[in-house]
C-alpha cells in the first residue's frame, strides 16, 4: 500500500503512512517510541526478524508498518503490522473463525496482525513517543487505533488482530470498535524474595519438597547447568543452540519460524538482552538449551531445546534458573510463554492476557463477537480454577 498522506480524523497535526519493512524507519526514531521496557517492540529485535528472512513475505508476513508523524514530520507514534498469508506463528488462535468465514464463501486471508512475530509476550502495540505531554499521547495512541482499521480498509482484509496488547490498550481498543478476547498465560511474580531459598520458603511444604527433589535429581545427573549473557556468548553457543531448537521442532512436528541469522542478528546487536541457559553432561556434550530474553522489569522464555531428554531438565533450564536470574537481578516477574498448566506448581501463575479484533464483514463479525461474548467467563473461570492450584502457602 502507498502512503496515505489524509488526515487522521480531521486533525491537521497528524498524518499516516505505512512502511514496508523496518529497515524503512530510522532505529532512532522507532526506538523513541517504542521505549525500552520490552526487548521485542524495540528496532533490533523487529529488524533481526525481517532481515534475517524470518518475518518476510515469501513466509507470509508482509511488513506494513503503521507510522503516524506529527506536522514537523516527526515519527510519534507506530504500530508493528504485518499482513499475513496465515495463522502461523500467532498464539491466539482464530483458525475456528477463518474454517467458518470460508465455508459460508468469505475469504479470511489475507488478514492484518499487529504483533511481534512468533513472540506470544504482552507488550505496547500502539508506541507513542514517550516526551509527549498526556493529551496529545492520547491523540495519537487514538490516531493509531483508527489508523489500523484505515490499512485494513486499504488492503480490503477481512480483518486485522492486535494480539498481546498492554491492558490499557485493550481497553483503549474496545473503545474505537474492536471486539476484545481475553486468554492465559503462566507468570512468575516476584515480591522481593531475596533469593531461590526465599521464594522455596513461600510454598506449601509438598510444593517445596517437589522443587527441591527434581533440582537435585538434575545435579545428581552431573548435568551442569549454566546462564550465558552478554560477553559470555560466543557463535558455538548459538550454532549448539539453533541445533536443538531445529532438534525440538521436529520432534514437535512444527516448523522452525526463526532462520540462523536471526541469532546472530540477535548476539550482535541486543546480546545483553539475551539470558542463555545450557546444559553439558560432564563430558563437555551440551544437551540442552532454553533462550530467554530479558527486558528492564521482566525475563521472557521463549524457546526452549534439547538433543537429549534428561528427566526434570526442562523444568531446570525453563523455570528454576529463569526465577534465579529475575531474583538474582530485581525482575518483578517471568513470563514463561504460552500454554502449560505444568508450570502451576512450579511456581507459574495464571495470568489474563489480552487481543483485539476488528472484521470488516458485519456477519462474521457477529458469529465472532457472538464467540468471544461465550468465550471469556469461561477462560476467566477456567484461570480461577487454576488459581485455586497455587502452591504458595495462604497468608498468615
Amino acid at each position: 500500500m502507498p502512503d496515505d498522506d489524509a488526515r487522521l480524523n480531521g486533525d491537521e497535526t497528524l498524518t499516516l503512512t505505512v512502511a514496508g519493512g523496518i529497515g524503512e524507519v530510522a532505529a532512532a526514531e522507532w526506538d523513541a517510541c517504542a521505549g525500552t521496557a520490552n526487548p521485542f517492540v524495540r528496532h533490533a529485535f523487529l529488524h533481526a526478524l525481517e532481515a534475517s528472512g524470518s518475518a518476510v513475505s515469501q513466509r507470509g508476513w508482509l511488513p506494513q508498518h503503521t507510522l503516524v508523524r506529527d506536522g514537523a514530520g516527526r515519527l510519534v507514534g507506530a504500530a508493528p503490522l504485518y499482513l499475513k498469508s496465515h495463522s502461523f506463528g500467532e498464539y491466539v488462535f482464530d483458525w475456528a473463525w477463518a474454517d467458518a468465514y470460508e465455508r459460508a464463501g468469505g475469504a479470511y486471508y489475507p488478514k492484518l496482525q499487529a504483533a511481534v512475530p512468533f513472540t506470544p509476550v504482552t507488550g505496547p502495540r500502539l508506541l507513542v513517543r514517550g516526551e509527549l505531554d498526556e493529551a496529545t499521547r492520547e491523540r495519537v495512541a487514538g490516531a493509531l487505533a483508527d489508523g489500523l482499521i484505515r490499512v485494513a480498509q486499504r488492503h480490503e482484509v477481512s480483518s486485522l488482530h492486535v494480539t498481546f496488547p498492554t491492558h490499557a490498550e485493550w481497553s483503549r481498543l474496545g473503545s474505537h470498535g474492536y471486539l476484545r478476547r481475553v486468554g492465559v498465560q503462566y507468570h512468575f511474580a516476584n515480591p522481593g524474595y531475596a533469593d531461590f531459598d526465599a521464594f522455596l520458603a513461600a510454598l506449601r511444604a509438598q510444593k517445596r519438597k517437589q522443587i527441591r527433589r527434581e533440582r537435585r535429581e538434575v545435579a545428581d545427573s552431573g548435568v551442569v547447568v549454566r546462564r550465558l549473557t552478554g560477553a559470555e556468548l560466543a557463535p558455538h553457543h548459538w550454532e549448539t543452540f539453533y541445533d536443538f531448537y531445529l532438534c525440538t521442532a521436529d520432534k514437535r512436528f512444527g516448523f522452525p519460524y526463526l532462520t540462523p541469522d536471526f541469532f546472530e542478528r540477535l548476539h550482535a546487536t541486543m546480546p545483553e538482552a539475551v539470558v542463555l541457559v545450557m546444559a553439558w553432561r560432564p563430558n563437555g556434550h551440551p544437551v540442552a538449551a532454553a533462550l530467554n530474553i530479558a527486558g528492564a522489569d521482566a525475563l521472557y522464555g521463549r524457546i526452549w531445546g534439547c538433543a537429549e531428554e534428561h528427566r526434570f531438565l526442562h523444568f531446570e533450564c525453563c523455570y528454576y534458573q529463569a526465577i534465579e536470574h529475575a531474583l538474582a537481578n530485581g525482575l518483578s516477574r517471568v513470563e514463561a510463554g504460552a500454554q502449560g498448566e505444568h508450570k502451576i506448581p512450579r511456581g507459574y501463575l495464571p495470568v489474563e492476557t489480552y487481543s483485539a479484533h476488528w472484521i470488516a464483514d458485519p456477519r462474521l463479525r457477529a458469529g465472532v463477537a457472538d464467540f468471544i461474548e461465550r468465550e471469556r467467563p469461561v477462560v476467566r473461570a477456567e484461570k480461577t480454577a487454576l488459581a485455586d492450584k497455587s502452591p504458595f502457602r495462604a497468608p498468615a
